[in-house]
């Protein structure tokens, strides 16, 4: 008969996040698959535990998988872990949940802590509907892509950042998608833990100056129907054009009126050429 696969949710900062459920899993568990044994290992000693414990993390997830299952299937069972929070949300512990369902091998949950949830949590933004978006790419290009096509999403969105990177994050967000609320969540649960209830330019022009330290969960509002805006598409793209008229480039026109009104600077840029071609 086959083992048990547990997907098990650990602390995202604090141990004293365990639940006793998490920790009785990882206790009974015939060996733990972990993202980085070495974190796992500091679980285990802050819980008095130790346990046979396997690599499975995303350059190794095809090889490590397939020996993972073969144990399941032989009737071990297995407490599947990551560094932090739940497996399996933005984590290559999706493709083993997905290699046990399609080979019979059950499957049970122990929840845990969410970063996602957390952040949303603290954000005082709307939280009835949202959307994950995980990490952007680091090139420049696939980044604009995957903010281009959340220009009309009304949903709250969630990503996660680190800090070498939220500086270009930030202002490829203004750029893209226009001024608007945002929430930075800093090391959730640890000793430093901060949030940042702001808006898009205001953190681009703070992080500028302030090198960002920790792990970041960004929450940012979702887009606005045209009516909800102070300011109507129309009259940012005038504005934009009487910027230029001063001397202006195009480009630092429409996106000094994105900053002003709201309305994304590709929009009003897009318009200001539309206009200049009508007249």
């Amino acid at each position: 008969m086959a083992g048990i696969l547990y997907v098990v949710g650990t602390p995202i900062g604090n141990l004293g996040d365990i639940s006793p459920r998490a920790a009785e899993t990882l206790g009974s568990a015939d060996f733990i698959a972990a993202e980085d044994t070495r974190v796992t290992l500091k679980l285990l000693s802050h819980l008095g535990l130790r346990k046979p414990l396997v690599s499975y993390y995303e350059h190794n997830k095809a090889e490590s998988g397939r020996a993972i299952l073969g144990r399941l299937l032989a009737g071990e069972s297995c407490a599947l872990v990551t560094d932090a929070g739940m497996p399996a949300i933005s984590d290559p512990g999706e493709d083993l949940v997905r290699l046990c369902g399609e080979n019979g091998v059950e499957v049970r949950v122990v929840p845990g802590p969410s970063a996602v949830i957390s952040a949303l949590a603290l954000s005082g933004l709307p939280t009835g509907r949202f959307t994950f978006e995980g990490f952007l790419s680091v090139n420049k290009s696939a980044r604009f892509e995957h903010l281009d096509s959340l220009r009309g999403e009304r949903r709250t969105m969630v990503f996660y950042e680190a800090p070498h990177k939220l500086s270009d994050t930030l202002r490829d967000m203004l750029e893209v998608l226009g001024d608007r609320k945002i929430a930075l969540c800093r090391e959730i649960t640890k000793f430093h833990e901060e949030t940042r209830r702001t808006t898009l330019s205001e953190a681009a022009a703070f992080y500028s100056e302030n090198p960002p330290k920790g792990e970041f969960v960004l929450v940012l509002e979702g887009a606005k129907e045209a009516a909800e805006l102070a300011v109507p598409l129309e009259e940012a793209v005038k504005m934009a054009l009487e910027l230029k008229s001063s001397g202006m480039s195009l480009k630092d026109a429409a996106k000094r009126a994105s900053q002003r009104t709201g309305h994304p600077k590709n929009a009003i840029y897009d318009g200001a050429i539309e206009s200049q071609k009508r007249h």
